[in-house]
This record gives C-alpha cells, sequence and structure tokens, in this order.
C-alpha cells in the first residue's frame, strides 16, 4: 500500500513517513531499479522488535553458557536436553525447539556425522573424541533468539579439530562480509571460499534464515553465492548465519525413521556454528552466539 509523505511511517515510530523511512525507502528503490533482489517492509524489524529480539538473543546465549560446562565426555545428551529445558524456563522463557512442528525435545544435539537436527536421546552418551553440535532457539516475550555452538570432547583427532576450527572461522568471514546495503552473497562467497580453501563442503539445501518475530523467517540465508548477488542487506534485518560444513562431500539424507535427523550422506564428520545477526546502520551486530 502506497504511503503519502505526510502519513505515519509503516515502521510503528509514529512520526511522518517523510521524516523517517522515506528516504531509506527511495534508497532501497533505487537497488530495486538496478535488478536487486529486495527485502519487503515485512523482513525489515522496528526499533520495538530489534529490542525484544536483542533481549532474547542475550537469554539464548545464557543457555549457551549455562550449558557449556556440561558437554563433557559421559554426558548422556538426553540429560542435557531436560537441563536446557529447565534453565529455559527459569530465565523467564521458552524453548524454541520443543513441539515445533512436532520436534519432541527443547534442544538439538548433532554429534559427528549428524550435520543437523539430531534428536537428544537416552540412548546417547558422549565418547571421546566425539564433536558436538548445541543448537539453542529461546523465546522471549514472543521474541526469538537462536544460536548454536560446537564442542570437541576429549581427544578429538586433528582432522575433526581442524574442522570445527575452520568452520568458525568461515562464520568469522561470513560476519565480516555482511554490511548494510551489500548482499547476501557477498557474505556467501566469503564463508564459502575459505571452506574450499581449506578442502570441505558446505551443505546446499539447509541454510541460514531471518528470525526474531517468528522461528524461521524470510529471507532463507544460503552459505554458497556470489559478490553482489542475492538479497540486499538494510538495516533492521535479522538472519542466522550458520554454514554446515562437511569434512568430505556436500550431500545429505534425512533420517526416514525420525523425521528429523540429517546426516552426511559419506558418513564423515560435518560441523556448524550459528550466529544470529542485526544489520545495522553501519555495521552488524551479534545478537546470540
Amino acid at each position: 500500500m502506497k504511503i503519502g509523505r505526510n502519513d505515519k511511517c509503516w515502521c510503528g515510530s509514529g512520526k511522518k513517513y517523510k521524516a523517517c523511512h522515506m528516504s531509506f525507502d527511495n534508497r532501497i528503490k533505487d537497488f530495486q531499479n538496478r535488478g536487486f533482489v529486495v527485502p519487503h517492509h515485512g523482513i525489515i524489524k522496528t526499533a520495538e522488535q530489534i529490542e525484544g529480539i536483542r533481549e532474547a538473543g542475550r537469554k539464548n546465549t545464557m543457555v549457551l553458557d549455562y550449558i557449556t560446562p556440561y558437554i563433557v565426555e559421559g554426558a548422556n545428551t538426553a540429560e542435557l536436553d531436560r537441563m536446557i529445558e529447565a534453565y529455559t524456563r527459569e530465565i523467564g522463557c521458552i524453548p524454541a525447539c520443543l513441539g515445533y512442528q512436532g520436534y519432541p525435545k527443547s534442544v538439538c544435539i548433532s554429534v559427528n556425522d549428524i550435520v543437523c537436527h539430531g534428536i537428544p536421546s537416552e540412548d546417547y552418551i558422549l565418547k571421546d573424541g566425539d564433536i558436538v553440535n548445541i543448537d539453542c532457539t529461546t523465546i522471549c516475550n514472543g521474541y526469538y533468539g537462536d544460536a548454536s555452538r560446537m564442542f570437541c570432547i576429549g581427544n578429538v583427532s586433528e582432522e575433526k579439530r581442524k574442522l570445527v576450527e575452520v568452520t568458525k572461522e568461515c562464520v568469522e568471514k561470513a560476519l565480516a562480509a555482511t554490511k548494510p546495503w551489500g548482499t547476501l552473497g557477498d557474505m556467501a562467497y566469503a564463508c564459502n571460499k575459505h571452506a574450499t580453501e581449506n578442502g570441505y563442503t558446505i551443505v546446499r539445501e539447509i541454510g541460514g534464515h531471518g528470525c526474531g518475530v517468528e522461528f524461521h523467517e524470510d529471507p532463507w540465508v544460503g552459505h554458497i553465492g556470489q559478490p553482489g548477488e542475492g538479497m540486499l542487506l538494510v538495516p533492521g534485518m535479522t538472519f542466522t548465519i550458520e554454514p554446515m560444513v562437511n569434512m568430505g562431500k556436500p550431500d545429505v539424507y534425512q533420517d526416514a525413521d525420525d523425521g528429523w535427523t540429517i546426516y552426511t550422506e559419506d558418513g564423515l564428520p560435518s560441523a556448524q556454528w550459528e550466529y544470529l545477526v542485526l544489520i545495522t546502520e553501519d555495521g552488524t551486530e551479534i545478537l546470540s552466539h
């Protein structure tokens, strides 16, 4: 719907459009006229939403900080899940994964060749040499924070340890390339370049996503791309950077029995780190990590 110059701005500030987001929208329109894919207003968060998402991100980071000392050899992944749920509720929040599209647990715990969506189990005890991803999403006052971390259990092989370290570096390089008025392709190119230079591949079918008002929002965020391509990044966008980096080939498959767990097709290990970020006027802010 067209907004008049003197109408109230779409962002909810209460200001007149001409004094608020009109020049911002005109800049986006200029990029669109030059052939760029641009975000619609629903993707761009208001100041009130950003504050809510920022707090949800802070609480989500608290959950990951809380569970970190317990990710050790001998830990039962189902018990870790229970601990995460209890602590999340203790700090006044809700675990977003629990019941999401039928998901049965409060967190995803993915070990070794599990790429993502690993379901905590009474039967799995973390053992020496495992690499583990803990992926938490937290709802705080209706807003969402989302992030994941990798952990090395005991005496991890040099090959696995390098995979974990390079994957973290991929996220950092992606973050450095994520800037206002750049594109998702800039981020994806930097991420994939570092992975391939180290002999790894990035999963193509699964990526990051808009996040904050809902668990999963537009845009879908791939981690393979070219500079200047993909959606334009503008202040107010919140999304995850979360490359899934495979030691071997990029191909994956879903467990036919549980309908959730994603494995590498060749059985080689995979690693993932995830940050929730906000595009600001002058850079990028990490909301959860």
